[in-house]
């Protein structure tokens, strides 16, 4: 008698076949590029390290719920060094230096130094993954960074800046990817969910010694920043980083990283939107140009360069079709 192979969770789906992973990688970037007009109400009532563990503890357990609900359970052994490196990295360090960094630099500079995270992202995975690096994805990102800076440039000038400011954004960028690059093998022994649940839960266990600090600010803090604090906790963390999770199952970690360069464009236009502040024509333009990055790093090339690595994970799924 025998079986049909089950696929694991890091799989990835047949090219042209799957719209969902598309779907998933939007859904980040939007609540991704909502959380930068959140963290400036949340960030006025609570320090760094004690709204990074706001978020975090809403954002595991919401998650937690859910795989309770789903009754995921734990994800096998051979996940957990990419959970615990991805958790202590992404959920942990950056959240607290990128929050710390933003109370230091001007907007304009922040974006672009945390900027440089995709290209750091795309040769750590070429490097260490070998993932490859693809001219169209190379060309996308040059286009990107280079709107990025524009963004950037156009918006500074309204807060003060330090050397200080600018080194914590490089290592909030540093840390982002190695997060990214450490969760994508972590995939191919796990779920989605099961990642993204564990891997906020290190983050949260991390930033405990934060609780006395969150404990102090919240009695004080208006209701607002505490609502933005829980809101950037279950939609930005647990839903975006789970999104996240399911489309960098079936694409390269440079491909993800090249779609956070539409956050910038992104939180342009909600901040018109929802803060009434009308963009320069400058920052438009700039938007507009990371958004064109980003398409061309999406798009696939029908020649030579643009084929995917040869993965573990592509041999098993070509080696599983009829």
């Amino acid at each position: 008698m025998t079986t049909t192979p089950t696929a694991r969770p890091g799989t990835p789906a047949i090219p042209g076949h799957d719209w969902r992973a598309p779907a998933a990688a939007c859904t980040t970037v939007i609540l991704w590029a909502s959380a930068f007009v959140s963290i400036r109400s949340a960030g006025e009532a609570y320090s760094p390290g004690a709204l990074a563990l706001g978020r975090l503890l809403a954002g595991t357990l919401t998650l937690g719920a859910f795989l309770l609900v789903r009754r995921e359970g734990l994800p096998s052994r051979a996940a957990w060094p990419g959970i615990a490196a991805s958790g202590l990295l992404w959920f942990g360090l950056y959240m607290v230096v990128l929050n710390w960094g933003e109370q230091q630099v001007d907007a304009g500079t922040a974006a672009m130094v945390v900027n440089i995270g995709p290209i750091l992202i795309a040769l750590l995975s070429a490097g260490l993954l070998g993932e490859g690096l693809p001219r169209r994805l190379i060309v996308g990102m040059a286009v990107s960074f280079g709107g990025a800076a524009v963004v950037g440039l156009s918006m500074s000038g309204h807060g003060s800046s330090s050397v200080l400011g600018v080194v914590l954004c490089v290592v909030a960028a540093v840390a982002y990817a190695g997060g990214v690059v450490s969760q994508k093998p972590a995939l191919r022994h796990g779920s989605a969910l099961q990642i993204t649940t564990f891997g906020c839960l290190t983050g949260t266990v991390a930033c405990l010694p934060f609780t006395g600090v969150l404990v102090s600010e919240a009695a004080d803090a208006p209701l607002s920043a505490t609502l933005n604090m829980v809101y950037l906790g279950v939609f930005p963390t647990a839903l975006a980083f789970t999104t996240w999770a399911y489309a960098l199952a079936r694409t390269t970690a440079g491909r993800m990283g090249a779609t956070t360069y539409a956050v910038p464009a992104l939180v342009v236009l909600m901040s018109w939107l929802l803060l009434d502040e009308v963009p320069a024509l400058l920052t438009v333009a700039g938007g507009l140009l990371c958004l064109a990055g980003v398409a061309v790093s999406r798009t696939r090339a029908r020649n030579r360069d643009a084929r995917p690595a040869v993965t573990p994970e592509t041999e098993r799924s070509a080696a599983e079709r009829p």
